[in-house]
């Protein structure tokens, strides 16, 4: 049924916008507006522009017989400031202190949309890079990995502390933890990552990067290489830090127990968004 330009634009976006990272041929948009492809390379060069001027990404166009279209995630300097200020906001709130200098953060990463917008910010700067598989460990970083991989496009792994029959033979690595300086074992599944994959590393806090530093080494085991590194808070002002590498959306600067007081800044994310 042909519908009028302005529902096809409508349609299109959001079609667009639920298919991130996915090349698109140009047919699918022909027969399902029952339009020439001239009218929806027209159509996408309107998209693309109002993507591009309101910060939500851009169109990739691809040529040829085996192209079409993809759509980028992406944000504004400006959206991903208020994001993360609102992150800083929450994070700060003093009845977050858990014992050990941790914070209490299930309640942000329980909740839809802030993961959701967080999952964009990393999307953001890590889509123009060749990410196969987004990688955590269990369980906090989970709703973190799956709002980036919805974005990104591609499946999501997940690192154990112990095998579950469920996931068949399992590949088994000890890690010295950054933080207590104690040896702890991770664990996946064999079937998990194919040698050579790109993974981008997921996770919502780190203090030294033992874990993260696990999760590379778990990498090496199979073979697979690190195509970055996103966490949602780091701490600062450890003497040593195991992992370089990475962005930060917030930066936990002082954490006072006695004093009930928790002092946050913005990450290093600004120094990678484009």
């Amino acid at each position: 049924m042909k519908i009028r330009r302005s529902g096809r634009l409508v349609d299109m976006t959001n079609y667009l916008l639920q298919h991130p990272n996915q090349l698109l041929p140009l047919t699918i948009f022909s027969e399902r507006y029952d339009s020439a492809k001239s009218s929806i390379s027209e159509d996408l060069a309107i998209v693309k522009q109002t993507f591009e001027q309101q910060g939500i990404g851009t169109l990739l166009t691809v040529p040829g017989a085996a192209g079409g279209v993809k759509y980028i995630p992406g944000v504004s300097s400006e959206e991903a400031t208020l994001t993360i200020n609102d992150l800083c906001h929450l994070i700060a709130k003093p009845d977050r202190l858990l014992p050990g200098g941790y914070l209490y953060m299930t309640d942000i990463l329980g909740h839809p949309q802030l993961v959701n917008q967080v999952g964009r910010l990393f999307a953001a700067v890590y889509g123009d890079r060749p990410i196969d598989v987004v990688m955590t460990v269990a369980t906090k970083g989970i709703p973190l990995a799956y709002a980036v991989a919805s974005y990104l496009n591609v499946p999501v792994v997940i690192v154990r502390r112990d095998s579950k029959v469920t996931e068949g033979s399992t590949v088994s690595i000890n890690y010295v933890s950054g933080s207590s300086k104690r040896i702890q074992t991770m664990v996946l599944s064999k079937r998990s990552l194919d040698e050579g994959a790109n993974v981008l590393i997921i996770d919502d806090f780190m203090k030294a990067g033992g874990t993260i530093n696990g999760m590379i080494s778990m990498l090496e085991e199979f073979k697979a290489n690190v195509a970055g590194i996103g966490v949602l808070v780091e701490s600062e002002g450890l003497e040593e830090r195991l992992v370089d590498e990475y962005i930060s959306l917030v930066k936990l600067t002082e954490v006072d127990v006695k004093a009930k007081k928790i002092e946050v800044n913005i990450g290093n994310y600004f120094n990678f968004l484009k």
